[in-house]
């Protein structure tokens, strides 16, 4: 018994193991982290960039044009007469890009 455990070298004694361990954590990093935090800085700076008469889309769908910006929230006609204030947070960078693009090929 003695023997066996004088053997082990533990979970990291190994180099091979430190390799996959490192492995692990570089797949990890480069395929779920770093992308997301690349997403939210996207989004952050979308949010950051609407001006007054941009046509932007909802995370729930709506789609209408921005008439006033606040610090937190925007202020936007989805028809005429139906205004609305909606949180910056509540706009899709997405589904508002695709909606824009949809439109001008379009327009062509």
């Amino acid at each position: 018994m003695n023997s066996i455990l004088l053997q082990s070298k533990g979970l990291f004694g190994d180099p091979i193991v430190l390799l996959l361990w490192g492995g692990f954590l570089a797949v990890f990093y480069f395929f779920f982290i770093r992308p997301q935090t690349k997403k939210a800085k996207d989004q952050k700076n979308y949010i950051e960039q609407l001006q007054k008469g941009d046509k932007v889309v909802t995370t729930n769908g709506f789609h209408g044009r921005v008439l006033r910006v606040e610090d937190t929230f925007l202020m936007v006609e989805f028809d005429s007469n139906v205004k609305i204030k909606v949180d910056k947070s509540g706009i899709s960078m997405e589904l508002s890009k695709a909606a824009n693009d949809s439109k001008v090929a379009e327009a062509k």
